[in-house]
């Protein structure tokens, strides 16, 4: 991590997925809960700021589409 860019970034798309994670386990929806295991994982791992806003922007996004 380092540009200051890269951890705002990850802050944020850890909180959206700490929010969907705990929608998806009070609703017992299992697409908000793995996106929101998913959010508050992969910033870890991803080393560039444009690919974690890509891959990011993707998983906030599925709730959305998908519905289970």
């Amino acid at each position: 991590m380092g540009s200051s860019s890269m951890i705002m970034w990850s802050v944020l798309f850890g909180a959206i997925g700490m929010g969907y994670f705990v929608y998806g386990k009070r609703q017992r929806a299992i697409v908000p809960l793995c996106v929101g295991m998913a959010l508050i994982v992969f910033p870890y791992f991803v080393a560039s700021v444009i690919t974690l806003l890509i891959m990011g922007i993707i998983l906030v996004a599925i709730p959305y589409f998908i519905r289970l």
